[in-house]
C-alpha cells in the first residue's frame, strides 16, 4: 500500500486542500445564511416565517446529490454557468444552511425568556439584545450540533466528485481505475476522512470546554 500512497500523494495533497476548502467554506457561508434563516423563522412577520420554512423544507427534504446536479447541470439552461468547484460550494452552502438554521433556532429558543425581558427593561433594542445577549448564548448551546454538522459536511464533499471536482473521493476513483486497486485506495481515503474529522472533533471538544468555563 505504501507504493500506492506515494503514487497518489501529489494528487491527494491537492485533493485534501479542495476537500477542506469546500467543507470549511460551505460551513462558514452556511453559518451566516443559516443564522439569517433562523431569525426569519422566529420573526413576528408571517411572510418571513413562511419563506424560511419553505427554504428549510426544500433543502432538508431533497438529497444533496440532486441539489449539486441541479446547480451544475440545470442552471446552464437558464444562462447561469458555473464551474465545478463554485457549483459544489453553492450546493453545500445552501444545504448546510438549512440544517444550521434549525440548530440556531433551537439555540435561540433555548435561551431563557427572562433574558429578553431583562434586556427590554433596560431599554435595549431587539437587534442589540440579539447581538449582545441572545446569540452568544445560543451559539454556546448550539456548538455541539454545529460541530457535528461540520463533520458531516466534510464527508458530504465527497459528492462533489460527481461533477468532476478533484477532491479526495475523486482521486481515489481515478487512481483506483488506473491501478485496479480500488480497495486500498478507498481504505486510504477513508482513513484520511477519519483523521480530518478526529481533529475537528478534538477542536470542538476544546472549544466546548473553553466556552463553558468562560460563560460561567
Amino acid at each position: 500500500m505504501w507504493d500506492l500512497f506515494l503514487r497518489a500523494l501529489p494528487l491527494l495533497q491537492k485533493a485534501i486542500v479542495t476537500t477542506l476548502g469546500l467543507g470549511l467554506g460551505a460551513f462558514v457561508l452556511g453559518t451566516g445564511l443559516g443564522l439569517m434563516i433562523a431569525l426569519m423563522r422566529i420573526s413576528p412577520v408571517r411572510l418571513f416565517r413562511m419563506i424560511a420554512f419553505s427554504y428549510v423544507s426544500i433543502f432538508r427534504g431533497t438529497p444533496l446529490l440532486v441539489q449539486i446536479l441541479l446547480i451544475y447541470f440545470g442552471l446552464p439552461h437558464y444562462g447561469i454557468v458555473m464551474t465545478p468547484i463554485p457549483s459544489a460550494l453553492l450546493a453545500l452552502t445552501l444545504f448546510s444552511a438549512a440544517y444550521l438554521s434549525e440548530t440556531f433556532r433551537a439555540g435561540i429558543i433555548a435561551v431563557d425568556s427572562g433574558q429578553w425581558e431583562a434586556a427590554s427593561s433596560m431599554s435595549m433594542g431587539y437587534w442589540t439584545c440579539l447581538r449582545r445577549i441572545i446569540i452568544p448564548q445560543a451559539f454556546r448551546i448550539a456548538l455541539p450540533t454545529m460541530g457535528s454538522r461540520l463533520i458531516a459536511l466534510i464527508k458530504d464533499t465527497s459528492l462533489a466528485s460527481t461533477i468532476t471536482v478533484m477532491e479526495m473521493t475523486r482521486v481515489a476513483e481515478q487512481i483506483g481505475a488506473s491501478t485496479f486497486r480500488y480497495m486500498e485506495m478507498f481504505l486510504m481515503v477513508g482513513a484520511m476522512y477519519w483523521l480530518i474529522n478526529q481533529v475537528l472533533t478534538i477542536l470542538q471538544t476544546w472549544l466546548e470546554g473553553r466556552w463553558t468555563r468562560h460563560m460561567r
